[in-house]
């Protein structure tokens, strides 16, 4: 499948940017301001267990603060949202965990901006990265069954179900409109 790269064959594990966790540095798409765990479930579409089981099995771990204890509470940015809600469908499709675990991966390696013009593919037992319709057409001419998820929708969806959630900055308090989120919606109606 020319063009299109597999994300099952990536090598290593996840990018050092997990913001908190590894070694380097925020990337710019990073938020300072993050969503509690009830409202980052509503965003994706999951439910609580869920977010509770991929965050403390490393699958998808908050962006903005990890719960440090007794009395704080996870904040989930932006790109951590739209993974969740990524990992939802890829579940929902049948998608093994270790499948999905290494295109989460692959999705931590890559900046908001770049994901919005990305789609992923999956014929069931490997997941594939799409940057261009091309890719994706040689994906559905292999005469194999797959299915796509297109980022971008994911995105804007994501953005919507957002829009008029509660935030909050890892020091507590209120998101004042200044977050990516605000900072996308303003580009896009300057467009």
């Amino acid at each position: 499948m020319s063009g299109s790269r597999d994300v099952g064959t990536v090598d290593g594990a996840l990018a050092t940017d997990r913001r908190g966790t590894g070694a380097g540095a925020p990337s710019l798409d990073d938020a300072e301001v993050g969503y509690r765990g009830p409202v980052a479930c509503r965003a994706a579409g999951i439910t609580y267990r869920q977010l509770d089981y991929w965050a403390r099995t490393g699958l998808v771990e908050p962006g903005v603060r990890s719960a440090g204890g007794s009395g704080t509470h996870r904040l989930y940015g932006f790109r951590d949202i739209l993974v969740l809600k990524v990992v939802k469908r890829l579940l929902d499709t049948g998608v093994s965990l270790q499948q999905i675990r290494t295109a989460v991966a692959h999705l931590h390696e890559r900046e908001v901006s770049q994901l919005a013009g990305t789609t992923l593919m999956s014929d069931g037992a490997s997941v594939y990265e799409c940057t261009s319709a091309d890719e994706v057409i040689d994906l559905v001419q292999g005469g194999q069954g797959v299915f796509g998820i297109a980022l971008g929708r994911v995105c804007r969806e994501v953005e919507a179900g957002l829009a008029e959630l509660p935030s909050e900055r890892p020091d507590g308090t209120p998101g004042d409109g200044s977050d990516e989120l605000s900072a996308r919606r303003a580009a896009r109606a300057g467009s």
